[in-house]
């Protein structure tokens, strides 16, 4: 993918491989001192307290106290078909009310009255004649769901009044759904009004009032790392049902997985677990202002070897029961390497991931120095990557007739130590050698294309394996349940679209809705390589039209660290007398990565970007897709980049290398050097021997 682009030195170079085993692509990353760590914490803590009352999430509260209880021992025991409602329970959408003397409570409902707190809050919000009648409203509407042909069951409405204060209002709304979780409360213009809530009912179809209860509960008191689970349900299509429910509901505030429990006969059962998705609950309330949320975090050094970084979080996240998502790093790493890298993961404690250090090690990973963490992993706390690569098979290049490959080695080593390299974003960065690489799919979500993107995601290679069968199954048929069955465990990604897709069906909505059930950092993942696809270009346009020289337009970027300073401001523009003046050097200019706040060159450059969003049709785009949440401000990349602590030498026998001269097959290439984060190995290698991989 770099074979036409630039190059910033001039030597010959010489050929070689690498890769030839994953023990000669070692990859460690740098960590940042503990020190400066605990300086960034500190420096985190004390802008979050200071942080301003509007930014904080509207939708946390202080804990409330509520009980979400275990489920509890099922009449009908162990779904063993999928029974319709009134089979599962004959009262369905009724429920027991305390106003109502004649009725005695059925199993599996919640008892209306939850007692003397909610009772003297509404008491106390609306005045007792007021409260009362709002029981008997209530009262009222719950007889009337009983009576299935009552048509105007879900019209009825109640008027609380104007209520002018907007704590009382709050207040009301809360207490009135924490008594009542099947009503709703809405207000028209101060006017509070009371209804039936459709969601309460509908739900109450598929499980008991109980568990219906207790869920509209748990939702409304948003308590932080809360889960809800609904009873024990051996029928899958039934699952399917419920969590196709939720998600059509609730998908943008909660998530749902389905895990294995034990049931009342201590039998292995499925059940389902419903949690807040993270984006909720990035604060906390306090007294103080707001403070970064109280969770458990490990972590833990990764090694892995011949595995993608997300296939390696996959069986973890698998074998611990927890999400991919709550997995931090800092980096995608090379599959065919061994690889170090920090990871934290939440949720987990360092006593349960030291349990699954035998499983791993089966699956080609090994975890080590296993601590407890404070927080996610941050894209600050990474200093760079450390990189032991071994070259073998040397040789002269086709072009060159020098006999003196030793000589020409130590030219390229010399040549880009001191002047570095292009920094392109590396082949790895766009799926090499596959059919369809990750800047298409980036590029068809930017146009918010989604069944072309998902098709994209899809399309197989050209071989006859599991993982690729599945791939050109799928294509051919859309059938997304037989294309699951087809999938090997560890294709996290697929799986959790091709899950979506049998749920919500093979069109813009449903692909949508897939896309979304994969985490935040895999779609986002995608339309980065398509803007580096970009950067890589207009890197290689901005070497050719004007090379080395600084020229009036160019962006520099001020080495000024005061972070009062926005991004933007960091970043100047060249003008005609600095240009002629040779204020700035090449080192020092950066290029933009494409998004919604970055400016662009104010030359030839510049203008070069814009005919190059338009070729793609994106000229108008706002890089924001905001069906997917993904938001794409965009940064800026300095053009070249040094290579640090580099040293080498050559290893093979006493006739591999003699009086200078390297007897080339006999003889390897040792080659150790560190990069800042965000570059790539493979070419800093291009640059040194000029020659593409």
């Amino acid at each position: 993918m770099l074979r036409a682009f630039s190059y910033v030195t001039d030597h010959t170079g010489f050929c070689g491989t690498i890769k030839n085993s994953p023990s000669d692509f070692v990859v460690t990353e740098i960590e940042m001192p503990e020190h400066l760590l605990r300086d960034i914490r500190a420096e985190l803590l004390q802008k979050t307290s200071e942080a301003p009352l509007e930014q904080s999430s509207p939708r946390l509260q202080q804990p409330k106290k509520l009980r979400t209880e275990s489920p509890g021992p099922r009449a009908e025991g162990c779904r063993g078909g999928a029974p319709s409602p009134s089979e599962r329970d004959p009262s369905r959408a009724g429920g027991d009310c305390s106003a109502s003397p004649n009725k005695n409570p059925r199993e599996g409902e919640p008892e209306l009255k939850s007692g003397l707190e909610e009772a003297s809050v509404l008491d106390s919000l609306l005045g007792k004649p007021m409260s009362e009648l709002l029981n008997k409203f209530a009262c009222d509407l719950k007889n009337a769901w009983d009576l299935e042909n009552n048509a105007d069951a879900g019209t009825r409405e109640f008027s609380l009044g104007p209520i002018l204060d907007k704590k009382n209002r709050a207040d009301l709304h809360s207490a009135v759904r924490q008594k009542f979780p099947f009503l709703v409360t809405l207000t028209k213009d101060n006017e509070m009004i009371v209804k039936g809530n459709a969601d309460y009912r509908e739900l109450c179809q598929l499980v008991t009032e109980k568990e219906t209860s207790d869920f509209f509960k748990f939702l409304d008191a948003k308590l932080e790392n809360s889960t809800f689970s609904f009873e024990p349900d051996g029928n899958k299509e039934h699952r399917k049902v419920v969590h196709h429910f939720i998600n059509r509901k609730f998908g943008k505030l909660l998530e749902t997985k389905s895990f294995t429990v034990t049931d009342v006969n201590d039998q292995p059962n499925m059940s389902i677990m419903v949690r807040f998705r993270e984006k909720s609950w990035s604060r906390k309330r306090s007294a103080g202002g707001f403070q970064e949320k109280q969770d458990v975090y490990t972590a833990f050094t990764l090694q892995k070897e011949n595995l993608e970084t997300l296939e390696a979080i996959g069986f973890l996240a698998a074998e611990l029961g927890v999400l991919p998502s709550d997995f931090s790093y800092t980096g995608i790493k090379d599959k065919k390497a061994i690889t170090y890298q920090p990871m934290v993961v939440k949720k987990v404690t360092p006593e349960r991931l030291k349990e699954i250090g035998s499983k791993m090690e089966k699956k080609g990973m090994r975890i080590h120095n296993i601590h407890s963490a404070c927080q996610h992993l941050r894209l600050g706390q990474l200093k760079g990557n450390r990189f032991d690569i071994v070259v073998r098979d040397l040789k002269h290049h086709s072009h060159d007739s020098s006999a003196d490959l030793k000589e020409r080695i130590s030219e390229a080593m010399e040549n880009v130590e001191t002047k570095g390299f292009v920094n392109y974003y590396g082949p790895q960065r766009f799926g090499q050698g596959q059919n369809v690489q990750t800047d298409q799919i980036g590029l068809a979500l930017l146009n918010e294309k989604m069944v072309n993107a998902v098709k994209l995601f899809f399309t197989p290679e050209d071989t006859d394996d599991p993982v690729n069968n599945a791939k050109r199954y799928f294509l051919q048929t859309e059938d997304a349940k037989g294309a699951l069955v087809m999938l090997p465990e560890f294709k996290v990604r697929e799986k959790m679209l091709l899950r979506a897709l049998n749920r919500y069906g093979v069109n813009h909505e449903g692909c949508t809705k897939g896309w979304l059930n994969i985490p935040h950092s895999m779609r986002i993942f995608y339309v980065h390589a398509y803007c580096s696809k970009i950067w890589n270009e207009a890197a290689s346009y901005r070497l050719k039209i004007y090379g080395s020289k600084v020229v009036e337009g160019d962006l520099v970027f001020s080495e000024e660290n005061d972070e009062s300073v926005s991004l933007n401001d960091k970043v100047h523009v060249v003008t005609a007398a600095e240009e002629s003046a040779n204020k700035y050097s090449i080192n020092q200019v950066v290029l933009p990565m494409v998004g919604h706040s970055i400016k662009y060159p104010s030359n030839k450059v510049g203008q070069w970007y814009h005919e190059r969003l338009s070729k793609d049709e994106l000229q108008m785009c706002k890089f924001r897709v905001s069906p997917l949440q993904l938001n794409i401000p965009g940064c800026y990349r300095p053009i070249l980049k040094n290579v640090q602590n580099l040293s080498y030498f050559l290893e093979g026998s006493e006739k591999g290398i003699e009086d200078n001269y390297l007897n080339e097959s006999k003889v390897s290439l040792h080659i150790s050097f560190d990069l800042d984060p965000s570059c790539y190995a493979t070419v800093c290698l291009r640059e040194i021997m000029k020659c593409d991989f």
